[in-house]
Parts: C-alpha cells; sequence; structure tokens
C-alpha cells in the first residue's frame, strides 16, 4: 500500500476544538483525506489533526470535532 493523503480545507483550521469521542480538546492542525488498510481493504478516510495543550497531536474522525472554548 503506497501512502496516499491530500490536505482539505476546513472552517475550524487554526482554532480551539474538542473530540466529541474521546473529549480531548486542541487546535485542529490539519484536515487529511488519507488511505488506510481495514480489514484487507483499501478506502480513504478523513482524519482531524488536534494538538493539545502539551504539544501532542491526535487524530479521530473529522465528524466528531466540534468548536471549542476560548
Amino acid at each position: 500500500m503506497a501512502e496516499v493523503y491530500e490536505y482539505l480545507p476546513h472552517p475550524l483550521l487554526r482554532t480551539r476544538v474538542r473530540d466529541i469521542t474521546s473529549g480531548a480538546e486542541g487546535v485542529l492542525m490539519a484536515v487529511i483525506n488519507e488511505t488506510v488498510l481495514a480489514t484487507g481493504i483499501e478506502h480513504w478516510v478523513e482524519l482531524a489533526y488536534i494538538r493539545g495543550a502539551n504539544g501532542r497531536e491526535i487524530t479521530t474522525a473529522v465528524g466528531d470535532i466540534e468548536a471549542g472554548g476560548p
């Protein structure tokens, strides 16, 4: 599997967001459409990269983010 991805525009880029699933908060650094291999099938997913206050980034589904606090 070749690593293939593309950056996508998003209205919340560089703003504070919250991951609904985990409750983690941080700044949305990027939204990337990338290929993943699951159960032997390659498909595209849109991932949000969120940087927390500790500097570490987590990923989550784009549909699981919402605008965060200040």
